[in-house]
């Protein structure tokens, strides 16, 4: 199957097909003279197995070091996918009863305790959070949790309205090269704001622009400012931390 087939098959982009061929993730079987790749049986079998990966919130990068490596087992695999996902629904079927027993409670029908009201929630773990203290450790993540933990409304708000503020200025100059002096300069109050709230080293500043783009949650939340936006800064941000360490 050509790219085109593939992707409306599934239901993802060309765009994110090309992605997982440029970062190795998933490499089409045949590609032809002219450039157009074909993709095998196989290589949909492995993707479906990246889409499971994506749907339990793995990064590209985890993915494809799980589905590379000599030890994976697809059946394995495959009952792990299974058994996540159930887990995934219970949850799920918990809070659309919390919503219909919200319903009736709005409507007088019932009463609901303090404690039925919140259940299905669970916050104990920031898929974001999670990632950033593999990557990086604790240490720099704690410490920003703090900071911003230990800020009042007022501040808060300050340091929301700088951040957007920031993304906002760099989706203005995304279309620049990313070596470009204007970029460099809008990329370096990027590293500096980070480096208020913990301790950004230039490796780690690099791995975050990286994240970006390998993961697509990232890649959709930062394109909101503008499409392009997230590959802009993963450039900018990998030539600055470059730049910077000689």
């Amino acid at each position: 199957m050509k790219v085109k087939e593939v992707a409306d098959l599934v239901g993802i982009s060309v765009r994110t097909l090309h992605h997982y061929d440029e970062i190795g993730l998933l490499i089409p079987e045949e590609t032809t003279e002219v450039g157009y790749r074909i993709y095998s049986d196989e290589n949909l079998a492995t993707l479906q197995q990246i889409l499971f990966f994506r749907e339990l919130g793995f990064p590209l990068k985890k993915i494809k070091e799980i589905i590379h490596s000599p030890s994976f087992d697809q059946k394995e695999a495959l009952e792990l996918h299974r058994k996540m996902l159930l887990e995934k629904r219970n949850r799920l079927d918990q809070m659309i009863e919390t919503v219909e027993k919200t319903i009736q409670h709005t409507k007088g029908e019932i009463l609901m305790s303090n404690k039925e009201k919140f259940a299905g929630f669970d916050f104990s773990q920031n898929p974001y959070e999670q990632e950033a203290r593999d990557r990086w450790g604790d240490e720099a993540v704690d410490q920003s949790n703090a900071r911003i933990d230990a800020m009042s409304k007022e501040e808060k708000r300050n340091f929301e309205d700088n951040f957007n503020a920031i993304y906002r200025k760099l989706a203005e100059i995304r279309h620049l090269p990313p070596d470009s002096e204007e970029a460099q300069a809008g990329i370096k109050v990027w590293f500096d704001f980070l480096n208020k709230m913990g301790d950004y080293s230039l490796e780690a500043f690099k791995g975050l622009g990286q994240l970006y783009v390998d993961d697509e949650r990232f890649t959709k939340n930062i394109d909101q400012f503008g499409e392009g936006l997230a590959q802009f800064m993963c450039s900018a941000m990998a030539t600055f931390a470059d730049k910077n360490e000689k």
